[in-house]
């Protein structure tokens, strides 16, 4: 999508401070933070939401190593939370599949 700012960011037109790449996801650090560690894991491939996104076992598997790994790369193993907001009522600011991933601090319940 054109005018995506996440598009932008995946193909470099945008810098970021990317934490890892895989096939299918770039991982980088949210500019606004909202713990210590505030990653964002983006698709490569435009899908709108989390509706949109395949339902590919590679895909999917890919998805949950990367969270793996990012936990382990920022030592936030003994507690971190993973996100997705869908739609404008839950939050979801950038119509493209992402995934938060916060950590670094004590997460209260409930969310929002």
């Amino acid at each position: 999508m054109a005018d995506c700012i996440f598009c932008k960011i995946v193909k470099g037109k945008i810098p970021s401070d990317k934490v890892m790449e895989g096939k299918h996801f770039i991982a980088i650090r949210d500019i606004n933070p909202q713990a210590p560690v505030h990653i964002l894991l983006i698709t490569r491939e435009h899908f709108k939401n989390i509706l949109e996104f395949p339902r590919s076992e590679g895909m999917f598997f890919e998805m949950l190593s990367m969270i793996e790994k990012v936990v382990k790369a920022e030592k936030i193993e003994k507690g971190f939370r993973v996100v997705i907001n869908t739609g404008l009522e839950a939050g979801q600011s950038v119509d493209h599949f992402h995934i938060h991933i916060l950590g670094g601090r004590e997460m209260k319940w409930p969310p929002g």
